[in-house]
């Protein structure tokens, strides 16, 4: 199915009314049968062989991730290639997703991310029209204070009265303290939620699980979900990560902390580290993944030209054989 654009000005203008007379809690609630925990799949980004964006793909990758059972998926960020799309191809991915991912159970949150507060707001408009069950927002690079972050925190609260993820790395080399955020989330109660990958990492989220449930809501990690396990035994809510092609795994492991299944849990995630450890190894091994799966035609990527040799295939195809008893997709 080719994807067309399927949102027009007056749709933008629409949202962006509906979101300033919704309040907070109004909309929280309507949204609460998708909460923000679990595994959440920053979805990565499909290529032509010619090199465009597949829109297909991407598609595709909606429907995979549901069969993976995992929780949310999450689009554009630093997994999916964010900053090597155009503005129009990220927008048309924001209505491609939009459709995709309507009538499903899972959740769907917008990368609005921009250098600045007036592209980051630009985004922001566009995909409220969209109506998404969250946004996500890494800091803007421009920014050289942190009085600057939290005007464009506020603005993009202008925007939207739903659930904000704050990323606390990809901006400018700025700490956001702890004491930041639990004011931040005060102040706007959208930006309760966090996606935390600085510094002393689990450090830092303890600290902010004692300001939960309010005004924290949520705090998520990242990092290819490689400190998952100890983040969930140490209360975490979930991981916000690049691992479509695994989705069906972190799904499982979600499963297992829930139903308390400590040992099935830690083999689990000893298999997925086999496979993972090979990032560094062999460039490009996620995209092979995934093309492997059936979601993707190609293994383009504006990083580079990957091609894998005989040998590095059967070592990937040897990982992935441990993976295979916790794949539903």
């Amino acid at each position: 199915m080719a994807y067309d654009s399927l949102i027009s000005r007056r749709q933008v203008l629409g949202g962006i009314a509906a979101a300033s007379t919704l309040p907070f809690g109004n909309l929280l609630a309507a949204t609460a049968n998708k909460p923000m925990r679990g595994a959440l799949m920053i979805l990565s980004t499909p290529y032509t062989e010619a090199g465009d964006v597949d829109f297909d793909d991407l598609a595709e990758e909606v429907a995979f991730c549901e069969r993976c059972g995992v929780q949310g998926i999450v689009w554009p960020q630093n997994s999916s290639e964010q900053r090597y799309l155009t503005k129009q191809e990220r927008i048309r991915g924001f209505e491609v997703l939009a459709q995709a991912n309507r009538g499903r159970s899972m959740s769907l949150t917008l990368g609005v991310q921009a250098d600045d507060t007036e592209g980051m707001l630009e985004y922001a408009r566009v995909a409220e029209s969209l109506e998404p069950d969250g946004m996500i927002a890494i800091p803007p690079t421009s920014a050289d204070s942190l009085e600057q972050i939290r005007a464009y925190y506020a603005a993009l609260c202008e925007i939207t009265a739903r659930p904000i993820f704050v990323q606390t790395s990809g901006g400018p080399q700025i700490e956001l303290p702890i004491e930041f955020l639990v004011q931040l989330a005060r102040d706007f109660p959208q930006c309760g939620y966090i996606k935390e990958e600085y510094g002393d990492v689990h450090a830092r989220m303890l600290a902010l699980q004692e300001y939960q449930p309010d005004p924290i809501r949520s705090v998520f990690g990242a990092t290819l979900g490689r400190g998952w396990l100890y983040e969930m035994r140490i209360g975490t809510d979930g991981v916000m990560t690049g691992g479509t092609m695994y989705g069906d795994v972190y799904a499982r492991l979600w499963q297992l902390h829930q139903e308390g299944r400590q040992d099935e849990l830690r083999e689990c995630y000893s298999k997925l580290l086999l496979i993972q450890n090979l990032d560094t190894l062999i460039p490009g091994v996620r995209l092979f993944v995934l093309k492997k799966r059936g979601v993707f035609k190609t293994t383009k990527s504006r990083r580079g030209e990957y091609s894998f040799s005989p040998q590095q295939i059967a070592e990937i195809e040897y990982r992935l054989e441990a993976l295979e008893p916790y794949m539903s997709a």
